[in-house]
């Protein structure tokens, strides 16, 4: 038969080992959420950009087909008031 110090440093240990195995499963489902949001943004950019160089070389075209026509005028930003 163990002695009692013996039976509470297994418990101790069991314990401190449930914990940590506990704190990593947590860990990797943070990572991976973390891993989802990060491609889900990537994708987001890589289609914004896609769509941003094609409305900019169908603006190119259409100037190059019809140079007459002016661009559009830009707005100008907030000026700081002196």
């Amino acid at each position: 038969m163990q002695e009692p110090n013996e039976d509470r440093k297994s418990s101790a240990r069991k314990r401190a080992q449930n914990h940590f195995t506990a704190a990593e499963a947590r860990d990797t489902l943070v990572r991976q959420s973390i891993e989802k949001q990060s491609a889900a943004t990537d994708a987001k950019i890589a289609k914004l950009r896609a769509l941003r160089l094609a409305k900019e070389a169908a603006d190119a075209e259409a100037e190059a087909a019809n140079p007459t026509a002016k661009p559009a005028a830009k707005k100008a930003g907030n000026k700081a008031k002196a």
